[in-house]
């Protein structure tokens, strides 16, 4: 502890990925002696919300996860610098809020553009709603580097989730249209001024209402990115016609309950978590502690 007191009194407050690379500790022995000391003061940035996760019992848990949060939404400073720790956790709160509206708007263009060249473009804006959903949302878009699943390849933080729903429109259309937005996804992987992943997922109408249904992960996944996601392009009565759908289901109640869920099981494995030995973190706690990949899949 005095190790990251001295860091920080000559430093000035720092976010906890910089104290990890200034301390050389790891990301949970620097976040337990951060959180437990009542010689430093911390200032969380942004704001926690439901992610779905096998890996959890009842699959509820906050996002970020308890690692992701200190280091990259964390600002901690010793205790008496609070002028400067509010500071720097306002730039931070700038920082995220930018690259979140960066993302959002790049999905935009890239819909658009791909939307453009369809041959049945208006049929395409009559019968198709695009909904993008994830960390763009909420406005907590990160860009730390993290490999993409398939290839390996890193790509910059947050990717964009996007959902197309269709109603009635040709296959030939749809074809043409993930022919054409499958290699805007491959693109920018591959652009190395870009470098951003995009993961979509296009189904009709009848497959909404049946994930509504909320029975299985998988549905429970959908319809939580349902719930959360914002028009992007397409129908509009199209996509508050889902919105409505979701409603009529209980998804908001259903969610918001998991979430309470996750609240408490975050304040439980925190409290456990400053008292477990390294070693042992390694089970369900684990699992809300480290960020394998701070990532959803859709459905």
């Amino acid at each position: 502890m005095n190790k990251l007191l001295r860091i920080l009194r000559q430093s000035g407050p720092l976010t906890g990925k910089k104290i990890v690379e200034s301390s050389g500790l790891d990301s949970f022995t620097a976040w337990r002696e951060c959180t437990a000391s009542d010689q430093l003061q911390r200032q969380i940035v942004g704001k926690r919300y439901l992610r779905l996760d096998r890996r959890v019992n009842g699959y509820a848990r906050l996002s970020p996860s308890i690692m992701r949060e200190f280091l990259n939404y964390t600002v901690v400073g010793a205790a008496g610098d609070e002028e400067k720790i509010v500071f720097l956790a306002g730039c931070l709160a700038d920082e995220i809020s930018l690259i979140s509206r960066r993302k959002k708007e790049l999905a935009r263009e890239i819909i658009c553009r791909t939307i453009k060249n369809c041959e049945s473009r208006l049929l395409f804006e009559e019968q198709a709603c695009v909904i993008i959903a994830g960390d763009v949302v909420y406005n907590m878009a990160h860009a730390e580097p993290r490999p993409e699943p398939s290839t390996g390849e890193l790509v910059r933080g947050s990717d964009l989730d996007i959902i197309v729903v269709v109603e009635k429109l040709s296959p030939a259309i749809l074809a043409r249209f993930d022919e054409l937005l499958y290699r805007e996804k491959y693109n920018l992987l591959l652009n190395p001024a870009v470098k951003e992943e995009i993961d979509y997922v296009i189904k009709d109408l009848q497959t909404v209402e049946e994930q509504l249904r909320f029975h299985d992960f998988k549905a429970m996944v959908a319809s939580k990115i349902l719930d959360e996601g914002e028009f992007l392009s397409g129908s509009r009565v199209l996509y508050d016609r889902i919105k409505r759908l979701a409603e009529e289901a209980d998804i908001p109640d259903k969610l918001e309950k998991l979430k309470k869920k996750a609240q408490s099981g975050r304040l439980s494995a925190e409290k456990k978590l400053l008292t477990l030995a390294h070693s042992r973190c390694a089970d369900e706690l684990g699992a809300l502690f480290y960020t394998s990949e701070e990532k959803e899949e859709i459905f």
